[in-house]
């Protein structure tokens, strides 16, 4: 068992970091696996008083140039924000690993989603029924991830938030009308996301049946 977490840092820390030499810092990669310019990966374990923490536990620094009108803090220096997580994986690139770390952000965004589909509250009173509201959770973002994966591709909105989707969407009204044999779905054309839930569906319809 292996673990990534978050690692914050602190006024103390600062000083620390400052100590660590210009070798010691390594390219970093992008999602592709390619070392990122403008970004750097350290370890500081070596440096910290680790005694009251699971054992084997390493600390691994990011240091990056911040994003347009990000704020630096005190932890931060020569201009780079400086990020920290802590693992116990004992082998494996800090850049690696570093990227590892920050695979865990999808992770994030679906318990994210999973809080604005209705996760966020149990709303009855019976173990059992809550226990039934969660799966009912977990099949409407099943649901949705599907959809946005074979019904929304090329488009943005196959990284959009739920609460996104159903605002533009989920809510569209429309109309289901029965003509020779065949069910057709009316939708307003004046909505300024018509076009979008016609070419969903389009989509789902030139899938090849199941089986």
């Amino acid at each position: 068992m292996a673990y990534s977490v978050g690692f914050t840092l602190t006024d103390d820390h600062a000083d620390l970091i400052a100590t660590l030499p210009a070798q010691a810092w390594t390219p970093a990669y992008d999602a592709g696996g390619v070392p990122r310019p403008g970004a750097w990966v350290a370890e500081l374990t070596g440096l910290l008083d680790l005694s009251g923490w699971p054992p084997g536990m390493r600390v691994i620094l990011r240091r990056e140039r911040p994003h347009p009108g990000a704020q630096l803090r005190i932890t931060d220096s020569d201009g780079n924000r400086i990020t920290a997580f802590a693992t116990n994986s004992p082998r494996g690139q800090l850049a690696t690993l570093e990227l590892r770390h920050r695979h865990r952000a999808r992770c994030e965004d679906r318990i994210r989603g999973a809080k604005d589909t209705g996760l966020a509250n149990l709303p009855l009173h019976d173990f059992a029924q809550n226990q039934i509201w969660c799966a009912v959770v977990a099949l409407a973002l099943t649901l949705t991830a599907w959809a946005q994966i074979l019904a929304l591709t090329g488009h943005q909105a196959r990284r959009w938030e739920p609460k996104r989707l159903r605002h533009r969407l989920f809510r569209l009204a429309g109309r289901i009308a029965h003509h020779a044999r065949r069910t057709v779905v009316h939708l307003p054309g004046h909505h300024p996301w018509a076009s979008l839930a016609v070419e969903a569906i389009t989509q789902l319809r030139a899938l090849p049946a199941p089986g």
